[in-house]
């Protein structure tokens, strides 16, 4: 067994021996720190604590160097391949521009270079060098998704005539259809950059469409929306790279031209996806036919991921009480499902002692298992969550098949390396980050626990205790498994949903004894079954369980407990997670460092006064304006969109709506009707407007909104300062005489008033998306939602579709009208 000795290290007295003794057939690493410390001047204080001050650092050094060595001789490093390519992905897609991809690949390769070439070197320098060259790697392979996606994403909203394929469809609890479109023509108008593919609701449809169907439509499409508020969600960000170019709805039902049967033209793989997409869809209609109700959408959204079918209030039920995890297809089902056939094949086997003497059973269990979860896979509709599950059950169950361990931490970073290849965007999703989240929290749990479960309890020994002992452990699992998973995804839930469920351990606690023994056996029969007409009767026990989880879903909701939750601080959300990676992935006394780096940066967040909230917020297309009045929200909205004000209302945690105060109609006041909007108002008719402005200000009531409907609405700021929105061109010139701050959804190719108010237009606020400001200086601080528009999935807002060309500028025109100041 060779012995190595680090050269003596002499400083101020003080001598350090370090002999390592490592088994080169073993993951084991012993390490003997000594230490010597020459007889000094005790008189010499200074020099004493100086003595003193070296042992400490050098002890922590020598003890940092040792664990480092550790980690590495466990295989630790690993673990952290997928930690440091998601960490490059993110910085790809968050940087402000595109990096040079010359400037990436250079780096990617001298770092690689280094690392190959320094086997000898320091085993912490050699770690940095691996983790700057996947980091390199990660915004590589971000890159490349970036240029593999090129989506065309539809520049401004438009009404035209659609041609195109049905891809996808999907039904909400209304009644309405939602299709995914592949875009063949338009027209009426033609646009020029028209998308690829679209989604579009369809209302009112007795008989839905067919995949592969041929329609043709009069639609409105608008492109997908930006952050509500800077820093929320940037759904155009997930449209981009799921290659969906623009959203809309129908005007009436579009016109069947041709049936799905005559796609001769496509390909192999294209009649294959529309066969199962259609399987799936006829899967999910004998669901829905057999449990009518929320019952059949839940069970059809267990198997097929259709989940709108399932109504807002029981939606909104399974989220307060944290049981949302149910309905997606997630590790949970995989794992169930693949448990299930796992656990029932080898049984079976099993019983037949002939076989379960020449065959090997456990491997054979792992195939069908395999196979089950692949099937499952591919009639979930390839979602992201089923995806990610089925890469994780898939590299389980082969390890099976190579007698390795299922569940460990390498296979969850092998899993999430492959996912973050294949689709580096998903780092950033919540979906993910919550997902192997709560998988790193249950296997190192569970590595915990095996290192115990040795000890056999007293109480074993009395056999008619075993049985009591096996159900006190099936709910101490359920309960370990669900404070777990609810811990390590709070912080994610905080950060992207601005709530926290209290009461999410009880419902689950209640819950998942269901889900395990009725909902998901009897469920996985019924598939089974289903190609034989015999599975009616096991979709009905299913849908009793369903019933008493939806029950139980509304009992913990009507609790409430669900803790709202504003944006939280910008450094809090990384910080935090670096303590959570550290503490999950490390073995040695360094995981405890994780530890400290999470309660210390809870605590700090918890001290420091929160940050201002912003006194006013715009939408991006400016038809909605928002005031913080104490505890609520006053909006220039009798009742705002609930897409984005509920956004508002999450990220502010604010909950109260102020309606404004709507004026009576004046007979005074110019009438302006569709066939003469934007015309110019004359001298008299803006006169009367102004008055009627200032006038407004004293019925709004304790700063909140006076409108005059369908015209305009007034405000009185906290800084003192007269906000309007106008819903009309015509009202510009005296809502710019009239007030500081000017709103309207008009695209207007102006960006200021001749008055000096500002003014924030359809057309401004295209390029900027969603704004709010911060009023408490006294002058307004204005936060936009994109800085700038050179982002692959933000380019199409800088689009003139005039010109056929990006970036074209706002240039300041003078005013419509020259009455102003």
């Amino acid at each position: 067994m060779p012995n190595i000795e680090a050269p003596d290290r002499r400083r101020d007295g003080l001598k350090l021996a370090v002999v390592a003794e490592r088994d080169n057939g073993s993951d084991t690493a012993i390490a003997i720190v000594s230490a010597e410390i020459r007889p000094v001047d005790r008189t010499q204080d200074q020099a004493s604590s100086v003595t003193r001050l070296h042992l400490a650092a050098n002890r922590i050094r020598l003890g940092i160097y040792q664990s480092v060595e550790e980690e590495a001789a466990h295989g630790r490093a690993l673990l952290f391949v997928p930690v440091y390519i998601g960490l490059g992905a993110i910085f790809w897609f968050k940087a402000g521009a595109d990096p040079p991809p010359q400037a990436v690949f250079a780096a990617l390769l001298i770092l690689a270079g280094a690392f190959f070439l320094k086997q000898h070197a320091e085993p912490w320098l050699r770690h940095l060098l691996l983790a700057g060259m996947l980091t390199c790697g990660g915004m590589g392979l971000a890159q490349c998704e970036a240029w593999r996606a090129s989506t065309v994403m539809l520049d401004s909203a438009v009404t035209t005539t659609i041609t195109g394929r049905i891809e996808r469809r999907e039904s909400d609890d209304n009644g309405r259809w939602r299709y995914v479109v592949a875009l063949e023509a338009t027209e009426k108008p033609s646009i020029r950059r028209a998308p690829e593919r679209v989604t579009i609701f369809v209302r009112k449809q007795p008989q839905p469409f067919q995949l592969g169907d041929r329609i043709q439509g009069r639609v409105r499409l608008t492109p997908p929306a930006g952050p509500a508020l800077p820093g929320l969600n940037d759904f155009a960000f997930s449209a981009y790279f799921n290659g969906i170019g623009a959203n809309g709805f129908a005007f009436g039902t579009p016109a069947l031209m041709s049936p799905a049967g005559d796609i001769g033209d496509g390909t192999l793989l294209d009649k294959a996806d529309i066969w199962l997409a259609g399987l799936r869809n006829s899967i999910g209609d004998r669901i829905r036919k057999t449990l009518p109700g929320d019952t059949g959408a839940f069970a059809a959204a267990l198997v097929t991921d259709e989940r709108r079918a399932i109504s807002d209030d029981t939606t909104e039920a399974l989220r307060a009480a944290g049981l949302t995890h149910i309905i997606a297809i997630s590790g949970l089902n995989m794992a169930l499902s693949a448990g299930i056939f796992y656990v029932g094949l080898r049984y079976t086997l099993s019983l037949f002692f002939g076989v379960a003497q020449a065959w090997p059973t456990k491997k054979i269990a792992a195939i069908g298992a395999l196979l089950t979860v692949t099937a499952y896979y591919l009639i979930s509709g390839f979602g992201v969550s089923a995806e990610r599950a089925f890469i994780m059950m898939a590299i389980m169950l082969v390890a099976v098949l190579f007698d390795r361990p299922s569940i460990s931490l390498r296979n969850v970073a092998l899993s999430a390396i492959i996912i973050l290849v294949l689709s580096p965007s998903q780092a950033l999703g919540p979906s993910f980050q919550m997902s192997y989240a709560a998988t790193l929290a249950l296997v190192s749990g569970y590595s915990l626990w095996t290192r115990r479960r040795h000890r056999e309890s007293v109480l074993s020994r009395f056999r008619i205790l075993r049985p009591l002992l096996f159900v006190s452990r099936f709910f101490g699992g359920v309960l370990s498994t669900s404070f777990l998973g609810g811990a390590s995804t709070a912080i994610f839930s905080i950060e992207h949903f601005h709530r926290l469920s209290t009461y999410g351990l009880a419902a689950n606690l209640a819950a998942m004894p269901i889900v395990s023994f009725i909902v998901m056996p009897f469920g996985m029969a019924a598939m089974l079954l289903m190609p034989f007409g015999l599975d009616a009767w096991f979709w009905q026990i299913t849908g009793e369980g369903l019933d008493i989880v939806i029950l139980i879903a509304k009992t913990v909701a009507s609790w409430g407990g669900n803790i709202p939750f504003g944006r939280m601080p910008v450094w809090l959300f990384p910080t935090f997670i670096a303590g959570f990676v550290l503490m999950a992935l490390l073995k040695t006394w360094l995981r405890h460092a994780g530890v400290l780096l999470m309660i210390g940066s809870v605590v700090v967040a918890a001290l420091v006064p929160d940050a201002h909230k912003p006194d006013l917020m715009i939408s991006e297309d400016g038809t909605l304006v928002a005031l913080r009045r104490d505890d609520a929200l006053t909006t220039n909205r009798e009742k705002p969109p609930d897409f984005i004000f509920e956004q508002w209302q999450r990220a502010l945690a604010m909950t109260d709506l102020r309606p404004p105060t709507m004026l009576p109609p004046d007979s005074q006041l110019p009438k302006i009707g569709k066939s003469d909007r934007n015309r110019r108002l004359t001298v008299d008719e803006e006169n009367a407007v102004r008055k009627a402005m200032d006038a407004a200000l004293d019925k709004a009531g304790e700063g909140g909104f006076a409108c005059q409907k369908r015209a305009w609405c007034v405000a009185m700021l906290d800084n003192g300062d007269m906000l309007i929105t106008i819903e009309d061109a015509a009202y510009l010139s005296p809502a710019c005489d009239t007030a500081n701050i000017v709103v309207t959804p008009v695209r207007l190719r102006l960006d200021r008033c001749r008055s000096g108010a500002m003014l924030f237009t359809g057309a401004t606020l295209r390029r900027t998306g969603s704004i709010e400001m911060d009023l408490s200086a006294g002058k307004p601080i204005v936060s936009t939602a994109y800085d700038t528009l050179t982002r692959p999935w933000n380019l199409h807002r800088s689009y003139d579709w005039r010109t056929g060309t990006f970036g074209a500028p706002i240039a300041p025109v003078s005013p419509i009208s020259d009455s102003g100041g």
